[in-house]
Parts: C-alpha cells; structure tokens; sequence
C-alpha cells in the first residue's frame, strides 16, 4: 500500500509550478522531500548524528548529484557509473552550503548531510535553481536545530522584464543570471553574472528573486505543518563560562586595539596577536587550562573580534593601517613568461596571482557533459590555490570545491568580454602565488592583462574587488571596507566580491551574515566597490592600455575557412591520410567541424608559421577549383600513361585531370611521349564532363591551329559499328535460338 503522500505547490505565475512532496521515498532519513517542476524531479534527503562530534565546528556535507539514469543516458568513458562530482555539481553543492551553513546553531557539531539527486531531468528546468529550496525542505520535516526556512531562485532578464528559473534557452538571451538565496526575512547569499548592468539593476533583480523566495519559504512551513513538525532534538551545547569570558576580554580587549591601531604587515600582526593570547594562556594553571583551555582559546578570538570591529566602526581604521575605502598599493606586469602565448602578474598588498593563457583550436574545447546538460567551452579558466601561498603546508589533495568556485567566478566575470568572433579556444590558467585576501579578483584581474597580452581582442578590460562590511545593530553605525583582508573576510558581516567594466558590473558573489541588511546599505555598499574597482581598472589600464594587435610570435596563429560539405572527405583523404601528410608538411594543427545546419566543412588551421598556413590555405583552394566550360588553363604533366597524360592545374596543384592521347594534337599521335613529357607545362581547354564516359573532358589540340589539309574522321556513332567493332544490327538479324 502506497504510504499517504503530502504535497505543496509553488504557482511561480506565468503557468509554471513547482510541488514539494514527502511521504512516499526515503522515509528512514531524518527528512526526505521530492521537489518537482514539470518533469525534472529532485530527491533530497538530511540526516544528522545525534552525538555531537569532537570538533570544534559544524561537520557539514552537502552533496549534490546528477543521475545519468535522469535523461536516459549512460555515463561517459570506459568506466559506466558515476564517479567524483563535475564541477558544475560541485558549484551547486557550494551554493546550498554557503545559505544552510549559518542557520545552524553555533555549537551543534553533530556530522549532518544533505544529499540531493537529480531523478529525472527536463530540458526545460535547471535543477540547479531548485537545490536549495530541496535541501530546506527536507530539514523543515527533521528535528535539526535549525533557525528558519530558506530557498534559492535564479533570476533572469529578458527585454526588460525579470523571470524566475529561466530555461537554458531564455538564458541565452538573458542580460542576468543570478542566484539568490534567501529566508522570508533576510537576503543571504547572491552569485551570478552579467552583461554590464548597474548597481540599482542588481539590487531590483535581488528584490524580485526575494519576493519569490518568501513565496516558497511559505509553502515549507505549510508541509512541515501537514506532515506533523518535530520537536527540536535537545544536544549537548558549548560549555559558557559568562566570568572567564569577561575576564579575558579585559586582558585581551585593549591590547588587541592597540596592535590593531598600529597598521602592521600579514604575519608580524598575527604574531602579536599569539604573543597576547599566550600571555593569558600563562596566567592560567596547567590543570586550569586542561579544563577549560578551549573556552580560554575561544573567548580570546571573541575579544579580538570585538576589538578590531570596534577600532573600524569608531575611528575608520583597520588592520593594515588603512581607512575604509582605501586600496592597498598595486604593482602590475605583462609578458612575465617568455614561452606562454600570454602571461601578467598581478599584486594588490599581499596578495598575488600570476595568470597564464594559452591558445588552441575547438578540439581543446572543454567538454562538458552532464545529465542535465552537455556542451563545451572554448573560454574557461582555471584556478590553483597552493598551501604555499599563505605560509602553510598543508595536504595536497586534488582541486578543492574552493578553487573550482573561485575559478568559476573569474570565468563568468571574463568570458562575456571575449568577442563572439574568437577563432580560439582560450584557457587562463591562474596561479596563486600569495593571499591575504581575494585572490579571485587577483585572478580577474591578472586574467584581464594576460588576455590583452595574447592578442586576446577583449571588448573591454574588466577588473574586480572584494568588499567587506561591518555593522552594529544596536548603534546603527556601520562601515564599508574596500578590499578586505583575509582576517576582515572572517571577522565581517558581509563579504562580496564585484567585477566589471568601466561601464557596469560582470559578475558578483556575495554572502551575506547580518540579518536583515537594508537595501540601502547594499547599494551603498555596491557604489563604494564600483569606485574601488576603477581605481583598480585604471593600473591594469596603465600597464596595458589594449589588447595587442596579434599573437605573439611563437604562439600559433588561426585561419578558419569555411569548405562546401562534399569536400571534406576529399581534405581528409582515405584513412585521414591526405590531412595528416599535410599537417606534417606544413607543420600546422588542421580541425575539421561539420555545421551540423549547413552540412559545410569548418576548417581551423593553427600554426606558428605563415608559410605553413599558406600551405594549407593552397591545398583547399585546390581542392575548391572548379574549372569553367571552354576557358583555357595551364596544367604541368605529372604522369605518363600509355592512353595520355595526367595533368595538374599549376592554379591548383593537385587538382588532376586526364588528358587523352587523342587530345594532344591534331595528328593522330602514337605514342603520348611523342607529343609531351613529364614535367612539360602547356595551356587546356576545359570542356566539362563528357557524357559519353562521364570524366571531365581537357584538350590540348583545341588550342592549336589545324594543319592544312586536315581531315577530321567521322565520329564514331557514324561508322556503323558498335564499341566493340560488331555490326550494331547484328542482334537485329540472330535467329532464335533451338532448345
């Protein structure tokens, strides 16, 4: 018997709808919800421990799935099941995390996951758009300590008008692709791209999104209320100690204000810090801090928040030295490395990116393929972020969910720049050689530059910064900080990252942690970063005022020609042979595509040298001539054969053509070698295809004059016979045949 099923519909308001339903699947699981639009279909399932872990954070995991099994496919490769994550998994999974991770209570430590599965796929739904609202669901029906419903939306703009959880297709002519995430209260979490919109644009398309989202944060609490809401699960909390956290934040509290004050470098003002939380560590007995070391640890960190917050909200200072709105100094360089077909270092303080570009034809293309969408990218980016780079050594363990996040937020801020006409495929690869704070708009930035710096023909350069935000509720103060430090990113209410152009935004990331931050701050907020990231666009600027003319001499040069489709096997040759000799020879890289509407043949040809590009350039117009009817050519003998001789048009070598014996001369010739010989050049006339043997027709007597006297002999359907040289009336006059 089919348990009883609860259902909640979602009206988005323009004949779409999204239901939530549980009741049915994965009931075993603390929460289990099945969120569907149309006929793409999410499973999501939380369950949490109920001891609480010995660590002293939040063990969270959110996973996110696509099932090949969705779309009716099979995965790639050799190996026919799915494997680790791709990266577009891996970006949903961080936009959940980045709006569920804050909503649990400080000092709950139990192991929790989130799982979420594509089911079934629908080209017309994104199911990356409805994860978070799958994952809130879900932990509306458990007894998590959790503080309020949330959900996520992505958020389009087609001619003006905004839409909610546009299709791939209405992407495409989209001027907005955001993600927001949000409760029915506060907006917490924005990242997406655009096409150089303003700061007022963005903050209306963060409305719109929220009014959505408060819609859907509505129907959970609806479900959880039908199916029966849970008690909240009691755990062990923190142990709070109200007078040892007094007493350390009077010894810590001025003593991190002044150092503070001061404005000091990276590592000498984190050695002060230590130096002081040991200093109280020292006040303590050996038997009083194994009992409570970790509160000692923890307060002090709590009063050195406090502290610096303080010495920014009162006299405009931070860390560094520096006031609100100010950038640290800027150092910039292009053409660093000799052999990359681009390269540039970017500094910004204390933090450093050193990015690279490299130039390749659609066959480097990145291929994406995933259940809910297959394609590729012929611009993408990559980005490393060493343990080096911020004095540590820690484990390697392949790329993290961090850099494939950061990298992806790069991309989206550059990939509109780069023309739609680029013959290449580009690959940016940054390398994060310091960091003190974003080393994701290092990595715009130094991308920018090296971009120009390849010959890259970008529309426009774009740079990008990182802003902080710290406020206090009870006071109203608060302050705007312009390119924050690694310290301010953690100490912070809000940390977001804007790129742009001179002429509007191109990508955002936000995440927000006050509760209820006004709009009118967020602008503000906004304004002081595009300020910031001019001030920034104008030292890229100063170091590379465009894009360089061409290439770089070593890097490989592109010529795309476009072939009609029946010559793409004659270019291939059988077996690929003719392309690989011709790659050989001219030392080039020839990719074949078919337009999969006009059938015709695309022809990329990448190579570093000129002449060897012409080659290539030559054997295709030889392969495209097209001699006319009764026009003469120039052919050179390139074969002797005992009925003629073949024979190349010097316009278009190797394109062959038969010259039959009885067309060298007028004279009745004997032997081919009496009339012409290898290597002999001479005018044709071209007579098209002769219907008799249905090979095209060349003659060299039809340009000679005929000898005096000549008779020419009948032709040959006028002697009375047959090819054979039979009577053709003999099969007339045959008498049937006697059994």
């Amino acid at each position: 018997m089919i348990p009883k099923v609860f259902r909640e519909v979602i009206d988005l308001g323009d004949g779409r709808e999204i239901s939530i339903e549980t009741g049915k699947l994965a009931k075993q699981a603390h929460g289990s919800v099945v969120v569907q639009s149309g006929k793409c279909m999410l499973l999501c399932t939380v369950v949490s421990n109920y001891k609480q872990s010995d660590v002293d954070f939040l063990p969270l995991t959110v996973d996110y799935r696509e099932k090949f099994a969705a779309s009716g496919r099979y995965p790639g490769g050799f190996f026919k099941r799915e494997a680790r994550p791709s990266d577009g998994e891996v970006l949903t999974m961080r936009l959940v995390d980045r709006v569920l991770r804050p909503l649990f209570p400080k000092d709950y430590h139990a192991e929790t996951q989130v799982m979420i599965q594509l089911m079934s796929h629908d080209d017309d739904v994104m199911p990356d758009a409805m994860a978070g609202l799958a994952a809130s669901a879900a932990i509306q029906l458990s007894d998590f300590p959790f503080e309020c419903a949330i959900s996520e939306v992505r958020v389009g703009r087609i001619d003006g008008e905004f839409i909610i959880n546009p299709t791939r297709a209405q992407l495409l002519v989209s001027d907005i692709d955001m993600v927001i995430g949000a409760s029915a209260d506060s907006v917490m979490m924005v990242e997406g791209e655009m096409k150089e919109i303003s700061e007022e644009e963005m903050v209306e398309a963060i409305k719109f999104a929220h009014d959505a989202i408060k819609i859907q944060c509505a129907a959970q609490l609806r479900l959880a209320e039908a199916f029966g809401r849970k008690e909240v699960r009691e755990y062990e909390p923190e142990r709070e100690d109200e007078d040892l956290a007094k007493k350390i934040h009077d010894m810590a509290y001025d003593k991190v204000y002044a150092i503070a004050k001061a404005g000091s470098a990276k590592h000498e003002r984190s050695a002060a810090f230590d130096a002081i939380k040991e200093e109280i560590k020292a006040t303590f007995s050996e038997e009083e801090l194994a009992d409570f070391g970790d509160l000692v640890s923890r307060y002090y960190y709590k009063a050195e928040k406090a502290a610096v917050r303080d010495l920014t909200l009162n006299d405009g200072l931070r860390l560094d030295g520096r006031k609100t709105d100010e950038i640290r100094p800027i150092w910039c360089e292009v053409d660093y490395l000799p052999s990359t077909h681009g390269s540039a270092i970017f500094t910004r303080g204390e933090t450093q990116a050193l990015a690279t570009v490299t130039l390749g034809t659609s066959r480097e293309a990145n291929q994406i393929d995933m259940p809910s969408f297959e394609g590729e990218e012929t611009f993408y980016l990559h980005y490393n972020f060493p343990p080096f780079s911020t004095g540590e050594a820690r484990p390697i363990r392949g790329t993290s969910r961090r850099e494939v996040g950061h990298g992806n937020l790069a991309q989206r801020a550059l990939k509109g720049m780069v023309p739609e006409d680029c013959p290449y495929t580009v690959r940016v690869v940054s390398e994060v050689l310091e960091s003190n704070g974003s080393s994701s708009m290092a990595t715009v930035c130094a991308g920018t530059m090296a971009l120009m710096d390849a010959g890259v023909q970008l529309k426009k350069p774009v740079s990008g910064i990182a802003m902080g935000l710290i406020s206090d509720s009870d006071s109203g103060k608060y302050a705007v900080l312009s390119d924050i430090l690694g310290d301010e990113d953690h100490l912070g209410d809000m940390d977001f990252k804007v790129t742009g152009t001179a002429d509007g935004i191109t990508a955002c990331q936000m995440d927000i942690k006050v509760k209820g931050l006004s709009y009118e701050i967020l602008v503000n907020a906004l304004k002081q970063a595009g300020a910031g990231r001019l001030h920034i666009l104008s030292k890229l600027v100063d170091t590379i005022a465009a894009p360089n003319d061409d290439v770089k001499p070593h890097a490989p040069k592109m010529v795309t020609r476009v072939i009609p489709g029946e010559f793409i096997g004659a270019l291939i040759g059988p077996g690929g042979k003719v392309i690989q000799e011709l790659q050989k020879a001219s030392k080039t890289t020839i990719v074949i595509n078919e337009d999969p509407v006009t059938e015709e043949g695309i022809v990329e040809i990448l190579g570093t040298s000129q002449e060897g590009i012409d080659m290539v350039l030559a054997k295709i117009d030889s392969l495209l001539f097209k001699p006319e009817v009764g026009s003469a050519y120039e052919v050179k003998v390139i074969k002797m054969l005992d009925f003629g001789a073949v024979v190349e048009y010097t316009d278009a070598p190797g394109n062959e053509v038969l010259l039959h014996v009885s067309e060298l001369a007028w004279e009745r010739t004997e032997n081919v070698s009496d009339v012409v010989n290898m290597g002999d050049v001479f005018d044709v006339k071209y007579f098209g295809v002769d219907p008799r043997t249905r090979k095209e027709k060349v003659s060299r007597k039809a340009l000679l004059p005929k000898p005096e006297g000549f008779k020419e002999r009948p032709p040959r359907e006028d002697r009375g016979r047959n090819d054979r040289g039979n009577d053709r009336n003999r099969d007339r006059d045959r008498k049937p045949r006697r059994d």
